[in-house]
């Protein structure tokens, strides 16, 4: 990532845990989700087992069972990666986001304070709400108001926990120092 973005480039802060026979499922449904693999992230979730199954349900659910049309929603996560320094994120989510239609021009204008003109209305809508649940928390009446007038209350509610549960995946990834995949970073 680029600007003053963090940039984890050594190991992550913790080890990964040795998977204990009892665990061996769990760790089993989460690489079952990454096509086979285990990623660093899921590695250190297994710290707690009862943990990263959690994880691995919702933003399972958040990814592949959600209403909410795929370039919005890794519209809403990059713009999360940006706001929060997450390099891993923002690598994880580039080309997810450039197979759902997301422009190499509309991924570079994440970094923009105002990207509003490279977007549709929705896309710019479910930016506001990402900059706004992000930054400040609360998120303005008119602003909802504008929400709650173009998306379904499905939506809105898979949007929310896709802010907000994508917010709680870059505090961990940047807390613990966890590098982006294969070292790659990048502004786009």
């Amino acid at each position: 990532m680029s600007g003053t973005h963090h940039e984890a480039t050594g190991p992550a802060r913790l080890p990964f845990p040795e998977v204990a026979p009892d665990d061996a499922a769990v760790a089993e449904r989460m690489a079952a989700r990454r096509g086979g693999e285990l990623s660093a992230l899921d590695r250190l979730l297994l710290h707690s087992p009862p943990v990263a199954d959690g994880w691995n349900e919702l933003l399972g659910a958040l990814r592949h069972r959600s209403s909410l049309a795929a370039d919005l929603r890794e519209l809403a996560i990059l713009r999360v990666a940006v706001l929060n320094n997450a390099a891993f994120e923002w690598v994880a989510h580039k080309d997810a986001a450039r197979r759902a239609g997301v422009t190499d021009a509309q991924i570079d204008a994440l970094y923009e304070q105002d990207p509003s003109t490279h977007f549709d209305a929705r896309q710019n809508l479910v930016l506001e709400l990402t900059d706004a649940s992000t930054w400040g928390i609360e998120v303005p009446e008119l602003l909802f108001d504008q929400v709650r007038a173009e998306f379904s209350e499905r939506e809105i509610v898979e949007l929310m926990v896709t802010i907000g549960g994508y917010a709680m995946v870059s505090r961990f990834l940047v807390a613990l120092q966890v590098p982006p995949p294969e070292g790659e970073v990048g502004s786009s």
